[in-house]
């Protein structure tokens, strides 16, 4: 009989010790069946606002009033091979002196050429026949500017000026990207009206001369490239 209760209490703590082992296995199963995945992060992509505006003839004008205001400089030096030239450009022109430091502080004129030299009446830079150029110029956009001739503004020697576009258009508007400097001795009055002088040399026309002086093809390209290596905003 003790034999017997004693064999029952040990089956007893047998049986329960199954039980407990059972409860902790499947206690573990569950919180593992619930450990949670880990979330991906997704990145949160913002497009990048850019920091020049491609300008067009339909938002260059706006662009260039607004730009003016908060960019007052006035004097710029262009590097050639041949020297430098200091340049003063005029507050009344407010257009075209915004876009010529517009285009200096995106250092569009580095590298460019002056391309068309006639000696004794002007040499003009700005262009190239680098796709680089090209390229960068297509980057700041595609605009012309309206004349702004009735400042009292002359052709004088020295006097730099705007060509104007390519295009054949009837109000000369100007090609932004190109300027020309006056060489001619007592100027060249008769391109008053038609172009806008915008600026003047204040120092370097010896360097103008030397450039103007250049030998060029019938085309009036200099023979050995003109570079202008670089342009900057001075005191």
């Amino acid at each position: 009989m003790r034999f017997l209760f004693v064999l029952s209490f040990i089956l007893f703590l047998s049986s329960c010790e199954d039980k407990k082992t059972s409860k902790q296995s499947t206690t573990t199963e569950t919180k593992e069946s619930f450990v949670p995945e880990s979330i991906p992060q997704v990145e949160n992509k913002k497009k990048a606002k850019p920091e020049y505006p491609v300008l067009s003839d339909d938002n260059a004008m706006e662009f260039f009033l607004d730009y003016s205001k908060t960019h007052e400089e006035n004097k710029v030096r262009i590097s050639t091979d041949f020297g430098t030239i200091d340049i003063l450009l005029y507050d009344k022109t407010r257009f075209h002196r915004a876009n010529f430091v517009y285009l200096t502080k995106r250092k569009y004129f580095d590298g460019t050429q002056f391309y068309r030299v006639v000696k004794n009446f002007v040499i003009q830079g700005g262009s190239s026949d680098d796709y680089n150029i090209a390229k960068r110029r297509k980057k700041i956009g595609k605009y012309l500017l309206p004349p702004d001739t009735k400042r009292g503004y002359t052709h004088k020697r020295g006097a730099i000026s705007m060509p104007s576009s390519e295009i054949e258009n009837a109000y000369k508007l100007a090609s932004p990207f190109q300027f020309f400097i006056v060489q001619r001795q007592g100027g060249a009055q008769y391109l008053d009206g038609d172009y806008t002088v915008f600026g003047e040399v204040v120092e370097g026309m010896d360097v103008v001369d030397k450039i103007a002086d250049v030998e060029t093809d019938e085309g009036e390209w200099p023979l050995k490239n003109v570079y202008i290596r670089k342009v900057e905003l001075i005191d």
